[in-house]
């Protein structure tokens, strides 16, 4: 472990490819030497930075410089095992599913001098052009281990994050060192939760300082609101007494991954360029880039105002989080820290009920702190608070309701009623939020209901399989035979998440059967 720790202050006290390679990255990058902007930042130097960039700054001055065979001859790209899998559509789903944890499964990290931040133990990634490890999506990936009993894989993947937590203060949004400024949906919580489940409650206390410091990252900052200002980071004061808390980025700067498209988007508009990154960076961290949820005008990315809005999906994880803390400490038998997390969970659901709760639209809605509103866009992230039976029988009928009528289509639900160019909006729909609705509806009893989403979901994952031979990251699900669109990049599979959703949702659907017999 000392070696990987080691490694790990090595890699992250290495700058980030930007500010490495200057000038070079930024004619990599604008002059599209890929046509993926997140190759360049993945790939491996061939030579030191500084060899790298005296031999840029000498050759660049010939008339017959090539950028792309500089790049190609001090650069490896990156690999992507799993897409050169070839499927076989005999195969059922599951079979299929089964064959590609191996692929998607990465042993420890030793590669030095890249972007990637080395992990002591394997890990799963998503597939694609996502060669990392990646937050929010592992804790839905891991319901499908779950299912595949491979327990061990569960461990090593929690204890990745463990390792994040105590030696970068928090789970970064990936494994490289440009994600270092910000984090994803914080499930940690739920990690945890599962491998207790998978082992026992003993697990909890292991955790516990994790768990602790987790929470302190998102709350950071608490102290530093003053009647000045509401807001400082990832906190909001409301009403002068209330916590929420919204999605932030440390860096007012270009996504180094994403570079070029956040340059172009800059000169759409005359806002200040800072404000515009960083609201960019932080809608990432959320997990949905990009969605109208986060659009003051839900066509122009440019309105973008991520650090103006409390989500309804976040706070209900910290909520979580606060009662994961709480009943670790009531494990141990500390009365006093688990009363004090507990009053802390109880005030946040609250205020979750006082400010994303809509009387009018009879719907959970993220709430626009600066305009004091509810923002108008009705999206999946309203089955958060069934998730966590943060509300009564009433609020969830009526969110039951709405899903139904007007987000249930033929392969699954919407992810909002919004038709945008981005990939967080209507008609995509994602594995991870029909899980979420899912398994909120079953809190309440809704099992009719619940099997009809299930049985639409897996629907179309079994026909797009049968059609392309691969598991998406995403779904058009109002019309099954038209890829899933919309966001920065192609369409990718693999894919983590959509096979630990389609093998829990198998699983959940077979014990149903079972039951009828």
């Amino acid at each position: 472990m000392s070696f990987f720790i080691l490694l790990f202050y090595s890699a992250s006290a290495q700058k980030s490819p930007e500010k490495i390679y200057g000038e070079l990255f930024e004619v990599v990058q604008m002059q599209e030497v890929f046509e993926d902007s997140k190759t360049f930042v993945d790939c491996i130097p061939i030579y030191d930075p500084d060899t790298i960039l005296k031999n840029y700054y000498h050759e660049k001055k010939s008339p017959y410089f090539d950028l792309s065979k500089f790049v190609a001859n001090h650069f490896l790209k990156p690999c992507t095992p799993s897409t050169d899998y070839l499927s076989d559509t005999a195969m059922t789903t599951k079979e299929h599913i089964e064959k590609l944890w191996p692929l998607l499964t990465r042993i420890p990290d030793t590669i030095l001098n890249s972007s990637l931040i080395p992990l002591p133990f394997s890990y799963v990634v998503p597939g694609g052009r996502f060669r990392e490890i990646y937050y929010w999506d592992s804790y839905f990936t891991m319901l499908g281990l779950q299912v595949s009993n491979d327990t061990a894989l569960i461990q090593n993947m929690v204890s990745n994050f463990s390792f994040l937590i105590r030696h970068a203060g928090f789970v970064p949004n990936g494994n490289r060192t440009y994600y270092l400024s910000r984090s994803q949906p914080p499930f940690f919580s739920l990690m945890v939760e599962l491998l207790a489940k998978q082992k026992s409650d003993t697990i909890l206390n292991f955790y516990l300082q994790d768990l602790v410091k987790e929470y302190e990252f998102w709350m950071n900052g608490k102290d530093s609101i003053n009647i000045h200002s509401n807001s400082y980071r990832r906190v909001v004061k409301l009403n002068r007494k209330q916590i929420l808390n919204r999605y932030w980025d440390d860096l007012p700067e270009p996504r180094p991954e994403s570079f070029r498209e956040d340059m172009l988007l800059s000169l759409n508009t005359e806002r200040q360029k800072e404000d515009l990154f960083r609201n960019i960076r932080a809608a990432c961290e959320s997990g949905w880039d990009f969605s109208s949820r986060w659009l003051d005008e839900s066509q122009k990315l440019e309105t973008i105002h991520t650090t103006d809005i409390i989500p309804v999906d976040l706070n209900c994880l910290l909520l979580h989080l606060e009662q994961a803390i709480s009943k670790v400490y009531e494990y141990k038998g500390d009365k006093d820290k688990a009363s004090y997390y507990q009053n802390l969970a109880k005030k946040r659901k609250r205020a979750i009920i006082k400010f994303c709760w809509n009387k009018k639209q009879k719907f959970f809605l993220d709430y626009d702190f600066v305009k004091q509103t509810n923002t108008p866009v009705k999206s999946l992230a309203a089955g958060f608070p069934l998730f966590f039976e943060v509300c009564n029988k009433k609020k969830a009928r009526l969110v039951k309701d709405e899903l139904l009528i007007n987000f249930l289509n033929k392969g699954g639900l919407f992810t909002t009623l919004n038709k945008t160019a981005q990939q967080w909006d209507y008609s995509n729909g994602w594995a991870p939020l029909q899980y979420i609705v899912i398994k909120g509806l079953l809190n309440y009893g809704y099992t009719t209901e619940v099997t009809a989403i299930a049985q639409r979901w897996i629907g179309i994952n079994d026909g797009v399989f049968k059609m392309t031979g691969k598991m998406l990251e995403k779904y058009n699900v109002k019309d099954p035979e038209i890829k899933g669109g919309g966001g920065e990049y192609p369409l990718q599979d693999g894919f983590g998440w959509t096979n630990g959703v389609y093998l829990k949702l198998f699983e959940m659907l077979c014990k149903k059967e079972e039951k009828k017999r």
